[in-house]
């Protein structure tokens, strides 16, 4: 579940010189890295994909995510997930349970436990640059949505 070569990152320029050599290299070994180093709030603010996944350990999943002005993920509930939110530019609107509500912006931290339903909202005039941890991992290793409609596309073909 590691990254496995440079194709992990579709978006090679959000990535520092550093790591993009470490990915070369491990391109050439067929090797596999066995973790995830990178400057992750150049990283966030650069992504203008829906959700990329950066990351996918065994325990954990790293995923990058940019929504735009009034765009929300949905309400979901992930039954044994924890999640841990960042915020690096704009506004959420985080609601828990379908009536907490809480505002988050830059720096800000939110964790929503496993069982919670949640849904973030970009409520800001711009676009609303995350990242995001889940533990154990939610998505398959390597996703890339570049649209929520995407998104929602793919969900519903894995549901199905």
């Amino acid at each position: 579940m590691s990254i496995r070569g440079p194709t992990a990152f579709p978006r090679e320029n959000l990535l520092s010189e550093r790591f993009k050599m470490a990915l070369r290299e491990c391109g050439k070994k067929g090797d596999t890295m066995t973790g995830y180093v990178g400057h992750i709030e150049k990283q966030t603010l650069a992504n203008t994909y829906f959700r990329q996944v950066l990351f996918t350990g065994k325990h954990a999943q790293l995923v990058v995510m940019c929504l735009q002005p009034g765009e929300e993920i949905g309400n979901e509930v992930h039954d044994s997930v924890d999640q841990f939110f960042r915020i690096e530019q704009g506004e959420a609107k985080f609601v828990f349970n379908g009536k907490e509500e809480h505002l988050a912006g830059n720096g800000d931290a939110v964790i929503v436990p496993a069982g919670t339903y949640h849904n973030v909202v970009n409520v800001s005039n711009g676009q609303l640059k995350l990242y995001t941890v889940y533990s154990p991992p939610n998505h398959p290793d390597g996703t890339v949505h570049k649209t929520k409609a995407e998104a929602e596309e793919a969900e519903a073909a894995e549901h199905h």
